[in-house]
């Protein structure tokens, strides 16, 4: 198996901790996920073998991009998700 992953995944998944750890109620897991890729699937895909070597390669401005592109792609995953909840998906 491959070490590599989408740099992304790690930035949505501290965004949702972010947002959870603010939220009145928990996120369930099922939502998390739901939002995670959703939101995933709105940016583009950016492969490393190690997240640390990317930090190291991107600047201030090219983070803050990143960033900024992460917050609106959750935001909107989760608008996505509650205006259609699972129970009430066929899967």
């Amino acid at each position: 198996m491959l070490n590599i992953s989408n740099y992304y995944e790690r930035l949505v998944i501290d965004q949702l901790w972010r947002l959870a750890e603010q939220a009145d109620e928990p996120f369930s897991q099922a939502f998390q996920e739901d939002v995670a890729c959703l939101a995933l699937n709105k940016l583009p895909p950016c492969y490393v073998r190690n997240t640390i070597d990317k930090g190291i390669n991107v600047n201030e401005q090219q983070y803050q991009e990143m960033a900024g592109a992460v917050d609106i792609a959750v935001e909107q995953a989760i608008q996505q998700v509650l205006r259609r909840p699972r129970e009430h998906r066929n899967d």
